[in-house]
């Protein structure tokens, strides 16, 4: 059964980061769906499948020109996953647990991949969606991103750049009410995922506290995007379908 059933026309998708941790599974799970047509998935490295619903793109998304060259291969959209992001990596890059950690170029990288790559991938991307068709525009966020949920401090970057994140989602979903006015864009809360970007964490994770597996959370936010009404649009949604107050 079709997690797209509300959508008239099959799905042509597209899965930005598509190799990593949780867009590999995005990909995986759209590729099983009888609805879906196409999946265009971009990424670094190449994935290794010979689906024949698959188009693959090797490119640096942070490259403007590769960026419009990719897109410039894609007749249509009607799912655009942005599954990118950072939280800690090469060079010290990690969360802040105090302020005398910050650093300009923590900071900086942080907002390059968790807030500047997303957008600059819907800017390209956008000429694609139909103007008078249902489609839906996600980006990979966090819970973390909310300062109204923010309890603990710390994360300073991180949390900054996410916020930063959200806040482009909902400047997006007001351009698309006057251009694109069956579309919807969401910024997308997986929960606490089993992949390289959680591991570190893990283990301070409180009892009873959810952990999934990349299946499971790429099933419920697809889920959530296949359900997700007009009024919902520019909200940071969680797994569950609940809206996460900015």
């Amino acid at each position: 059964m079709s997690l797209f059933a509300s959508f008239a026309e099959p799905i042509d998708a597209l899965v930005v980061g598509a190799n990593g941790g949780l867009g590999r599974a995005f990909v995986d799970t759209l590729l099983a769906d009888e609805n879906v047509r196409s999946v265009h998935a971009w990424s670094r490295t190449r994935i290794e499948s010979d689906h024949p619903k698959l188009q693959q793109t090797i490119l640096d998304v942070g490259d403007e020109e590769q960026l419009q060259k990719a897109a410039d291969q894609i007749e249509r959209l009607s799912l655009v996953l942005v599954a990118t992001g950072v939280l800690h990596g090469p060079q010290g890059l990690f969360p802040e647990k105090s302020w005398r950690a910050i650093t300009p170029e923590n900071m900086a990288e942080n907002f390059r991949i968790n807030a500047i790559l997303p957008a600059l991938v819907i800017k390209h991307v956008l000429p694609r969606v139909p103007r008078k068709e249902r489609a839906v525009i996600g980006a990979l966020s966090a819970r973390v991103g909310s300062i109204s949920d923010n309890r603990l401090g710390g994360w300073h970057s991180y949390r900054a750049s996410k916020s930063a994140l959200n806040q482009l989602i909902r400047c997006l979903s007001i351009e698309l009410r006057r251009t694109h006015p069956d579309a919807i864009c969401l910024a997308l809360h997986p929960g606490t995922v089993d992949t390289g970007l959680s591991e570190p964490f893990q283990k301070s994770l409180a009892a009873g506290h959810k952990l999934f597996t990349p299946g499971q959370s790429a099933a419920q936010l697809l889920n959530v995007m296949a359900g997700a009404t007009s009024d919902q649009s520019g909200c940071l949604m969680a797994w569950d379908g609940e809206i996460v107050e900015p």
